[in-house]
């Protein structure tokens, strides 16, 4: 008998659709949480602040963009290693972003004093808020329309919906580069994993074996270059720091590692990780028939 009563179960975020307990469902959502507990309780209990909100509503936004490109993430991993109880999670992930989301436009609106006339005119005139605030209402109507009864109502509809979410992502990411100004450290970082997610599924467009090794390792390359080439416009055309040295820095490993870097050692992961399950399943296979 299951720990969970019938009527409550299925919507139970950590348990399956038959009502079950599913760890692997139960360890993201507590992921999911942390994050914003740990904002929450420093903005509430830690140390005072000149700005109270500035950075609380700052982390709230970086978390929010996290979580959406992982979400995005969810259906490749499914593919390349050929898990399929993995998709169980994309909405949950999909819904944590929304909610960091709102609560980074909440903590906006503290930090203004809830003065709803200055953040309406604020996200009127300022092009890095306004591109924001429509890459959030996107996501509320991806949110909104996320559950198995709007899934059946709309059909195909449903579908063509939801592949918003990647010209959701880049707005996401814009407004974040705009927002970071000067230092865009971070922003390249989860751009370079949006090339290479976005490269994944060009190559399931293409019909190309996506979880091929070589495949993987192509699309790291790729993503690598892009990323090192986005930081390098970016610095050239947004700011007057010099973008030729920045752009040197990602072929040297005696510093800090550059987003390219990091992009592509990612991309290489994940095929080194599809030799080793694909060498498991083998060993496995072999053990099994012995």
């Amino acid at each position: 008998m299951s720990f969970y009563s019938a009527s409550i179960a299925p919507y139970a975020p950590w348990a399956d659709r038959t009502g079950q307990l599913s760890i692997l469902r139960l360890l993201v959502f507590i992921a999911l949480l942390i994050p914003g507990v740990s904002i929450l309780s420093d903005l509430f209990f830690g140390p005072i602040r000149p700005e109270p909100y500035e950075h609380a509503l700052h982390e709230m936004g970086e978390w929010a963009v996290r979580f959406l490109i992982v979400s995005l993430a969810v259906t490749p991993a499914r593919r390349i290693f050929r898990w399929n109880k993995i998709i169980g999670v994309r909405r949950m992930i999909g819904l944590a972003a929304l909610g960091y989301g709102l609560l980074h436009l909440v903590l906006y609106m503290a930090q203004e004093n809830f003065d709803l006339a200055k953040v309406v005119s604020e996200i009127v005139l300022r092009i890095y808020l306004t591109i924001g605030f429509v890459a959030l209402l996107g996501l509320i109507a991806l949110g909104a329309t996320s559950f198995d009864k709007a899934v059946r109502k709309m059909g195909r509809r449903w579908t063509q919906l939801h592949k918003a979410a990647y010209p959701i992502a880049f707005l996401a990411l814009l407004h974040y580069f705009l927002q970071s100004k000067a230092d865009v450290y971070a922003p390249t970082l989860l751009t370079g994993v949006f090339v290479l997610l976005m490269l994944y599924r060009i190559a399931v467009w293409r019909k190309l074996p996506i979880d091929n090794v070589l495949t993987l390792i192509a699309g790291a390359a790729l993503a690598a270059c892009a990323t090192a080439g986005l930081e390098y416009a970016w610095y050239a055309l947004a700011t007057n720091l010099p973008a030729e040295r920045v752009f040197s820095a990602n072929f040297s490993l005696a510093y800090t590692w550059r987003p390219a870097i990091w992009v592509g050692v990612g991309g290489l992961a994940v095929a080194g990780l599809k030799i080793f399950v694909w060498a498991t399943g083998q060993t496995i296979g072999r053990l099994k028939s012995a």
